[in-house]
């Protein structure tokens, strides 16, 4: 059976073509080859339960030729706790043809068909049709003739198995198989400071290599040891941060001065062995470093598992039953091993297995259809390292120790819930249901929880709620990992949609959901309001704005609800435990800061295609954005002139800004506009470079007596323009768009002939460098045009020109400019066409390599490559420490903060992080207190009270504030004091402050200063004071 819908898309990756405007955050994470190799492939799943559904939902949206389905068995209605495509219709039809249609759905780029085949195995010559195959709930036997045949046809194999709270996978990528590129990660590159006769190479100025042993690197540019530049690739070895040796260069001449190094990825080759072998000897990749010896348990209990079915008719060990758990103990202890090699079994673990050997849940479910999709990416790109055989992962702190679990307790009821209840029972799925979480955020991540959730039954019950906060819009990029999303809706609001598109998944769900579109923030905490919060269970952050992050997190620090964070990276992937009273919060860490640029080396000095990118964006915004805001100011101001007057430094700026904009280059045609954008090139490209030439000539010296262009110093050369260069075409294009843009002027229809004809009829005047002209020379020198601080333009006759030449608001009455607000995803606007113009324009003129369009919105948009593999396995992760926090654990040991990097793969998994405790002398001894968690809370009493109310605990109040008012000070003079100390604390925060509380503001926060009883100033938490406004 084909499914309709695909065709739409076939024929472009016929062509080779990736639509960018789907895939650019993939392809961020892939890369263009990595993706066409991919678009090249056909892929089969078996296997349509929740693991095999997962699965096939990443690798349709990650975009393959073909994606192929097979599972002829019926639907059960127990396949409802992880299967997210099975509707309680779909109950006794074939998993296959209902799946297949709904996979479809998600990428038109992607043809999904069903296997028209009854059995696998039946004929293993169908196989060949498929460059890799991908099994889950297959029977072992059937696992091992299909393995052999793969293997010795060039098929790769990706085999997993998830029971309960287990899960597996095993991989053959054939007997050769190519790694192109094991990281993922950028090659690194640097400026040379030397290299000595033993080949020692030096970073400039200290600067990090950021190399590794064994890595490879080429030069270029190096002076004296010409034979080293372009010559094939160098394997090194590291001496240190800034140093790193390339081996022997006795043949390569006498290093004189300069060069670049460059990483080269090499590939890796890896030969896998088959299932046969493998299962006798495994070669096993640790998931859990403090699980050490679970693999090999796990390998021998899986077997166990496939051997118990196997004398069962193909059946599990029933739920929680003790003697299917024994047989099952037989089984593990005949496989074993003898000798030195026996495996040491722990009893405890394997029964746990089996009792959960026909448990299915979503989160084990989403970890390894993550896990098993990234696999299938890398086994046909060649992209990534691949897992090299065995990875085995349990969750089984997950497990709830505040209900009961036994046979009859999590016996199937035929619910849709019966694949959980199947592992932590009837009790425990009854608290799922009645929880009432926030999510904060409904795009990738946000997606991928509700369906969770959605599976799992969260909020199902008579108290459950679930609060989704999103005001954001989707847009046709979020489609190819936010798969909740169609394309029909694109332009909705997210919260919405999700909301939606998970009750159809689960119907239970419907009237669950309370639909936010305000942002959370400071802004809004009338909406979110303190009693919002109180009535909450916990919030889980969808995310990626550290700004955001830190604020939702601070108000559960306040409200003292657990908080589960998590965000991705590409490949990467984190997740954290905040818990109340016990954790550190997610502020309590800061990720290092954004890398920036020193002004001087975008200005003048760039060395690198980073640096020309920071300087285009900054010219995008001193163009086209800030000028425009600058005359609408002083449109609307009166006093604007005298405002500007007044500040110190960028006065004249602002007035000849006002002045180019609404008098010497007033744009009224779209023809202006092409003759401004010219006249900036000539600017950016010829006369500054000119200038900065003629202030430092390409032979000049510093005052050390070495050559001033040297190291990171790159000289530059001017352009001259070239309408037939179509970089310098495109500046003008995007350049004279923008421009018009600002003014209201339409552009549309003129034709690149037509901008040509424009600058033909230009004059352009020669230029001639300027003695008054100062150029900084470096960062650490001082800016030779800085003003001192606190100093005034004082050439009061020019500015009074400039003044003079300005038109009065009043007769440009309706005028008004339209700033240009940045937007990275839409091609059509001209946005990233002028930043990606005009910082390669800049490489030209520095002899920098350029970059296409593709890296340059990479970069100037910041944007966060992002893939659907990551997005669900971390997912599934934070779901596991959500049954942990609503089972109530308090035990520190058993949360797990998660870091996973799927390219590489690794997986790291630590406890969390204890907040910070303090003690100080009370009345009665010594007081422990959370430096987080704590606080102290009062009525809305008097100052006199509040002060004694501190020092019947031991403490004396020195100073009390709240927010930027201070209230009390023990140093302030009693006349002072007199009228504050009989003032209700809320009257006084009032009368300081001369601002009336929010009437939504339930409470007031203080902050305090003390001495304990032994006269030392101590740490103390702050202050609410509750103002009972119910």
């Amino acid at each position: 059976m084909d499914v309709d819908g695909a065709a739409i898309g076939t024929e472009k990756l016929n062509n080779g073509e990736i639509d960018e405007s789907l895939y650019s955050r993939q392809l961020y994470v892939l890369g263009h080859e990595a993706m066409k190799r991919m678009g090249s492939s056909h892929v089969l799943v078996a296997g349509l339960r929740g693991l095999g559904v997962e699965i096939a939902k990443n690798i349709a949206l990650a975009g393959v030729k073909s994606l192929t389905l097979y599972d002829p068995a019926p639907a059960a209605i127990s396949d409802l706790s992880s299967q997210f495509f099975l509707h309680p219709e779909d109950v006794g039809k074939p998993r296959a043809d209902v799946t297949a249609p709904r996979v479809a759905e998600l990428n038109a780029y992607t043809p999904v068909s069903v296997f028209p085949h009854k059995s696998l195995t039946s004929d293993l010559t169908c196989l060949k049709d498929y460059q890799v195959l991908v099994l889950t709930g297959t029977p072992l036997k059937d696992q091992l003739l299909i393995s052999d045949y793969c293997h010795n046809n060039g098929i790769f194999l990706v085999i997993v198995d998830i029971f309960g709270l287990f899960g597996s996978i095993f991989t053959d990528f054939g007997k050769e198989f190519t790694v192109a590129d094991s990281t993922g990660e950028n090659p690194v590159s640097g400026i040379v400071a030397g290299i000595d006769e033993d080949g020692l190479v030096s970073a400039l100025d200290e600067t990090r290599h950021g190399l590794e042993d064994g890595d490879f690197v080429t030069f270029t540019e190096v002076q004296g040891m010409e034979k080293v530049n372009n010559s094939d690739p160098r394997k090194i070895t590291v001496k240190g941060p800034y140093t790193f040796s390339i081996g022997d260069v006795s043949d390569l001449g006498q290093y004189e001065s300069g060069g670049l190094y460059h990483q080269v990825k090499m590939p890796k080759f890896i030969k896998f062995e088959p299932l046969t072998k493998q299962l006798k000897k495994p070669e096993l990749l640790i998931s859990d470093f403090a699980k050490f010896d679970r693999p090999q348990q796990l390998h021998v209990g899986f077997q166990a598992l496939h051997a118990f079915a196997e004398h069962h008719d193909g059946n599990l060990p029933r739920p929680h039953n003790d003697a299917d758990a024994s047989e099952v103990l037989k089984y593990a202890e005949s496989l074993a091993g003898t000798g030195d090699d026996k495996v040491e079994l722990d009893e405890k673990v394997l029964r746990e297995l089996s009792y959960q050997a026909r448990g299915d849940i979503s989160p084990m479910a989403a970890f390894f259809g993550g896990l098993a999709a990234q696999e299938v990416l890398k086994s046909v790109s060649g992209k990534f390292h691949p897992i090299v055989q065995w990875l085995y992962f349990d969750s089984l702190e997950s497990l709830p120790t505040s209900v009961e679990r036994s046979e009859d307790l999590c016996k199937p009821a035929n619910t849709r819930y019966d694949g959980q209840i199947a592992v932590f029972g009837r009790a425990f799925q009854e608290k799922l249901s009645n929880v009432n979480e926030f999510l904060v955020g409904a795009g990738a991540i946000g997606c991928e929880m509700l369906k969770s959730w959605a599976m799992i039954g969260l909020a199902t019950g008579p108290r459950g709620k679930i609060s989704v906060a999103d005001m954001d819009q989707i847009e046709k990029s979020n489609l190819n990992r936010q798969f909740l999303f169609r394309p029909s809706d694109v332009g909705k609001l997210k919260s919405e949609c999700a909301a939606s598109a998970v009750e159809a998944m689960n119907p239970e769900l419907k009237g669950k959901f309370e639909i936010l579109r305000d942002r959370v923030g400071p802004d809004t905490e009338h909406v979110y309001s303190e009693a919002f919060w109180e009535n909450l269970d916990g919030v889980t952050n969808a995310l990626d704005n550290v700004d955001a992050r830190q604020y939702v997190d601070r108000r559960c620090v306040f409200f003292r609800k657990p908080l589960l964070d998590s965000g991705t990276l590409g490949t990467k992937g984190n997740t954290q435990v905040v818990l109340p009273s016990l954790t550190e919060s997610y502020s309590s860490s800061q990720d290092p800061p954004e890398q920036s640029f020193p002004q001087c080396t975008l200005r003048s000095f760039p060395n690198n295609i980073n640096h020309t990118i920071a300087w285009a964006k900054e010219k995008f915004y001193s163009y086209f954005v800030a000028p425009p805001e600058t005359v609408n100011l002083y449109l609307t101001q009166s006093d604007y002139i005298e405002k500007t007057l007044k500040q110190a430094g960028n006065g004249l700026q602002t007035l000849e800004t006002l002045r180019d904009y609404l008098a010497t280059e007033n744009s009224s045609t779209f023809d202006d506009c092409i003759i401004w954008a010219r006249k900036q090139f000539e600017n950016e490209y010829n006369n500054a470079i000119q200038q900065l030439l003629y202030n430092f000539p390409k032979d000049s010296k510093t005052s050390s007596g070495a050559s001033f262009w040297s190291g990171p110093k790159r000289a530059p050369n001017p352009l001259r323009f070239d309408s037939t260069d179509p970089t310098h075409l495109g500046y003008i294009i995007a350049a004279a768009n923008l421009h018009a843009f600002n003014y209201g002027i339409k552009s549309s229809g003129v034709g690149k002939q037509h901008y040509k004809s424009v600058m033909d009829n230009m004059i352009i005047p020669e230029f001639t460098p300027s003695s008054s002209v100062k150029i900084q020379a470096d960062d650490n020198e001082p800016d030779p045009n800085a003003q001192p601080t606190g100093s005034r333009f004082d050439d009061n006759d020019e500015l009074q020109q400039i003044i003079d030449k300005l038109p009065s608001p009043k007769s440009l009455s309706g005028l008004k400019l339209d700033p240009v607000e940045f937007e990275k995803d839409d091609d059509s606007n001209h946005h990233i066409d002028f930043i990606a113009a005009a910082s390669n324009l800049r490489a030209e003129n520095y002899a920098i390599t350029p970059a296409d369009r593709h890296k340059t919105k990479f970069i100037a948009g910041k944007i966060i490559p992002a893939i659907a593999t990551t997005t669900a396995l971390v997912t599934g992760l934070v779901v596991f420490e959500l049954y942990k926090i609503i089972d109530g654990k308090t035990d520190l040991e058993q949360y797990k903060n998660g870091f996973v990097n799927l390219a590489l793969p690794f997986f790291g998994f630590s406890e969390p992080i204890a907040s910070p405790k303090g003690t100080y002398q009370g009345m009665n001894g010594e007081v422990t207190i959370d430096k987080l968690w704590d606080r102290f809370e009062v009525e809305n009493i008097t100052l006199r009270e509040f002060v004694d109310h501190f020092k019947d605990k031991g403490l004396d109040i020195t100073m009390i504030s709240s927010g930027v008012s201070l209230l009390y000070a023990s140093f302030y003079p009693p006349n002072k004091l007199k009228d504050r100390m009989g003032l209700k604390l809320s009257d006084l925060v009032e009368t300081i402050s001369k601002k009336p509380i929010p009437d939504h503001q339930q409470n007031v926060i203080f902050e305090v200063t003390a001495e304990d009883k032994t006269e030392e100033d101590v740490e103390i938490p702050y202050v609410m004071v509750k103002l009972d406004k119910r």
